[in-house]
């Protein structure tokens, strides 16, 4: 496997979809978190794609969202192909990620899924008390890992979607 980890590019968008098909269903449709992604863009540079020898075989994006009053980003979908996964792609995906969202000045990442895959990169639940999401949720599974320490403490209230209205195909460059 040569795996390149990478900025998703315009050319990426079917085989995304594909994936994200294949991996979740149509039910990805209904779920809460894409009440938040709905209708916007990924944060600039943080729609990532893991390639190996021309094809897309991972994926995540990061959404700018309004948590509580605090500025912060929503993870996922997190997706790796099938014939791919137990390869660390998904690891890499996420690390990638965080660094990404680090490095852009970011200062924290919401998302829900599986506590005990996230916490190995410093997900928790706990600085997602004060926080409500638009639909139902497994409180046990919206998970946040604070970037800079204390970024959400003391927040509070609906998480909301920001960030640039989405045209059909576009992309964050």
């Amino acid at each position: 496997m040569t795996l390149s980890i990478r900025t998703e590019t315009e050319a990426d968008i079917a085989a995304r979809e594909r994936l994200l098909d294949s991996a979740f269903g149509a039910a990805r449709f209904a779920k809460t978190s894409e009440r938040l992604r709905e209708g916007r863009l990924p944060a600039q540079g943080l729609a990532l794609v893991a390639e190996d020898q021309g094809r897309v075989v991972g994926t995540v994006r990061l959404w700018p969202v309004d948590a509580g009053g605090r500025a912060a980003l929503l993870l996922g979908p997190l997706a790796v192909d099938g014939e791919v996964r137990g390869r660390g792609i998904g690891a890499r995906l996420m690390r990638e990620a965080i660094w990404g969202a680090a490095r852009a000045g970011h200062k924290a990442i919401l998302l829900v899924g599986d506590a005990p895959y996230y916490a190995r990169f410093g997900f928790t639940a706990e600085a997602t008390k004060g926080l409500d999401l638009p639909g139902p949720v497994d409180r046990d599974r919206f998970l946040a890992l604070e970037i800079h320490p204390g970024a959400l403490a003391g927040a509070a209230g609906m998480v909301a979607g920001r960030g640039v209205p989405d045209a059909p195909f576009a992309l964050a460059a």
